[in-house]
């Protein structure tokens, strides 16, 4: 059910990040965790019994707990951890996530309907968000378990959710390097994510004569890549926005090659150099927002990131497939792979992160 999840996902982008802002992010993830072991529970109460209808609503539960999840669990790590110790800590979740979610998950999830009855592995999954639970009853965020940051706690109540929103989007509007990084990223998501979900399936049939599964090889290579970048993630360099810029842009530069082999090992050396640029510079962009955002705003900034984001990816998708009809694939790609920096270079300028991440030393 990807529908119902993703639009749970984007109805409840934005109320995620202001619940994050408002109320202690511990208790929004136990809550959150708590939802999904009910809601898996049902689930397999009812693929046990033969009731499957409610399998939408469901999915769109486990979406809306995505979009406050993360938000609250963004806020978590600046409360936790000293400064010079949260690029280390993204990069572990930045490698775990993925491996986790995209690799071992759907693999493990795979073989378990295979054996048993999908009621059963459902069950299962109710279980891993119980022991989720019971792990995040322990966790203690330093001064947001009583409740709402400090000055805070009569206008989370008594404001409204537009009001809160709108704060959000003033402080983004008037933080130029953080305006001019996120429009440039969701730029560069959107020039990215329909050739390489859309286009490059064809390239793997038509010049590999390969299938789905030569595919998904080419994007485990890429995820591997990027798990690894955000693995050996290091401390925050001296410029860290250009570095930012620098890493995903001039990484997407082997994208436009791969249009125009028909060797299958040029494109596993392409798709990891892309990779490899996204991991390390979501690393830093993480930890980036965590160290200079405040914290009372940082989970409605990371809510319209991701709301953003999630806004142009199926718009990508769609007009991939267009305008491949039109231009040829070795433009398109290649468009993508100097646009992408070169935009990066705008965003630069715009934003004036020469001046700015010098102005705002964050090493160590």
């Amino acid at each position: 059910m990807p529908l119902p999840r993703a639009l749970g996902m984007l109805v409840f982008a934005l109320p995620g990040g202001i619940a994050a802002d408002r109320f202690p992010p511990a208790s929004v993830l136990r809550l959150v965790e708590a939802a999904n072991a009910l809601t898996a529970g049902t689930v397999a109460v009812l693929a046990l019994t033969g009731g499957l209808w409610q399998l939408g609503a469901a999915a769109f539960v486990f979406g809306a707990g995505v979009g406050f999840f993360y938000r609250a669990y963004s806020a978590s790590p600046p409360r936790i951890l000293p400064a010079r110790q949260l690029p280390a800590a993204n990069g572990m979740e930045g490698t775990a996530r993925p491996l986790l979610q995209q690799a071992a998950g759907p693999a493990v999830g795979g073989l378990l309907i295979g054996l048993v009855a999908p009621g059963a592995a459902i069950a299962l999954i109710t279980l891993c968000h119980a022991v989720a639970l019971a792990l995040l009853l322990r966790l203690h965020v330093p001064g947001q378990e009583d409740g709402p940051a400090p000055g805070r706690a009569s206008a989370g109540l008594l404001g409204s959710v537009v009001r809160d929103i709108m704060e959000g989007v003033r402080y983004t509007v008037r933080t130029p390097w953080l305006l001019w990084t996120l429009l440039w990223a969701v730029l560069a998501v959107f020039l990215q994510l329909g050739p390489l979900e859309v286009l490059v399936p064809f390239l793997v049939r038509d010049r590999l004569g390969g299938d789905a599964s030569v595919f998904g090889y080419l994007l485990a290579c890429q995820g591997g890549a990027g798990a690894l970048a955000s693995l050996a993630s290091r401390p925050l360099p001296r410029r860290y926005l250009s570095w930012l810029i620098g890493l995903w842009g001039l990484g997407t530069l082997p994208f436009g090659l791969v249009a125009m082999t028909d060797s299958f090992w040029v494109m596993v050396l392409c798709l990891p150099c892309v990779g490899t640029g996204d991991g390390a510079r979501m690393v830093l962009w993480g930890t980036l927002r965590q160290r200079r955002v405040p914290r009372h705003m940082l989970g409605r900034v990371s809510s319209m990131d991701f709301f953003v984001s999630i806004e142009l990816m199926p718009v990508s998708m769609a007009v991939a497939g267009p305008v491949a009809q039109v231009v040829p694939l070795p433009v398109i790609f290649w468009t993508v792979a100097v646009l992408t920096p070169l935009l990066g270079l705008v965003a630069v300028w715009a934003g004036r992160m020469r001046r700015d991440e010098l102005a705002h030393p964050l090493s160590g």
